[in-house]
């Protein structure tokens, strides 16, 4: 398949299948004619990062977890293999963690901007 192809077929740009390719997260290979041709197997694993990418994963964590990814579970999304688990329980604990300081930092600011309002009048 080639990368116009692959483009249509997944929504996604070309320029954005080349920077996959680069960042080891898509494979393809190079025939003589150097055009690059992905196999099948490749509308699945761009669906697969792109889900990833929803999720909040950088691209260098998806190249570390894209092989544990099992095909697909519902609606599309990737079932995830065992070996990913303990990795994304840590992801989802950091992402607790800077909600937890952000809604720190919004109370402090809505009692600052409360007092300084009391303070005005």
């Amino acid at each position: 398949m080639k990368i116009g192809d692959l483009a249509r077929e997944t929504g996604v740009s070309p320029r954005l299948l080349r920077y996959y390719e680069e960042q080891g997260l898509l494979a393809s290979e190079r025939p003589s004619g150097g055009h690059r041709r992905y196999g099948p197997e490749a509308p699945e694993t761009v669906r697969r990062i792109r889900h990833l990418l929803a999720a909040g994963l950088p691209t260098a964590v998806i190249r570390e977890v894209l092989p544990c990814v099992e095909g697909t579970g519902p609606d599309d999304a990737p079932a995830l293999a065992a070996c990913t688990w303990d990795y994304l329980r840590g992801q989802l604990a950091g992402v607790n963690e800077r909600i937890t300081d952000l809604e720190r930092s919004r109370a402090s600011l809505v009692a600052l901007l409360d007092l300084s309002e009391r303070t005005a009048v």
